[in-house]
């Protein structure tokens, strides 16, 4: 893997994903964290963008269904091109969104999606969805920001992109609950329901599993101790892979 800071290499991070999703508030964080910030730039100009000087900080492009000319063909015929061009290390970042809460954010500001004109926001965000959907499948990198308030996200971004930081691989461990349904956008999902539960101790059901109470009173389900090395063993083998 090529180093971010070669003077030689454009370093580019294609940043996409539904409207609403939180694109204006990652570039607010990515300038921030000292990158140059170019949003809904022509993909005609992308070219030209790249044959001149590499920059010493990183660049930030915003694609949306707003560019003049964009499409799903023309979006994923561009990833290919950057990817294989010498000059360039490149990164892909999908901001995904759950539907509902896409629509909930449109009723909160009464924004007029960017694909409708008199149809209902939902309308535009199920048509810009199924339109983002192959490059979704691109992606390098996946947030969902279904959960995350505006603070969330720039911390998240924070982690994972500082410059300096080097390229390692991020690990973003999430607790949730079964009735709410899966948290989108998971490789793996450990089931951890068999194990002893604290919410029906009266003294621990109004806490959570930073306390140490909690912790102790899972720890002493006589299950944990195997689970928890074997489990263990699984992630420490296939991280390094």
């Amino acid at each position: 893997m090529r180093s971010s800071n070669d003077s030689h290499e454009h370093r580019l991070f294609l940043i996409t994903g539904p409207s609403g999703a939180g694109r204006s508030t990652a570039f607010h964080a990515l300038e921030d964290l000292g990158y140059e910030v170019i949003d809904n730039l022509p993909f005609t100009l992308i070219p030209r963008l790249i044959d001149g000087p590499p920059l010493e900080r990183p660049i930030a492009l915003g694609i949306d269904v707003r560019n003049r000319d964009f499409n799903a063909n023309a979006v994923i015929e561009l990833i290919d091109t950057l990817s294989r061009d010498p000059r360039v290390t490149m990164d892909v970042l999908y901001l995904d969104c759950a539907p509902a809460v896409l629509i909930s954010r449109y009723s909160q500001t009464r924004r007029r999606h960017p694909l409708t004109e008199a149809a209902t926001p939902a309308e535009g965000i199920a048509r810009e969805i199924d339109i983002l959907v192959p490059i979704r499948a691109r992606a390098s990198h996946l947030i969902d920001t279904s959960e995350m308030s505006p603070h969330d996200l720039k911390a998240e971004l924070g982690r994972r992109f500082e410059p300096g930081k080097g390229r390692h691989l991020t690990v973003s461990i999430q607790s949730f609950s079964y009735k709410r349904g899966l948290p989108r956008g998971l490789d793996m999902v450990f089931d951890c329901r068999f194990l002893t539960n604290p919410y029906w101790q009266p003294e621990l059901r109004d806490k959570d599993g930073r306390e140490t109470a909690v912790a102790a009173h899972i720890e002493s389900d006589p299950k944990f101790a195997e689970f928890f090395q074997r489990l263990q063993g699984f992630i420490l083998m296939l991280l390094p892979a």
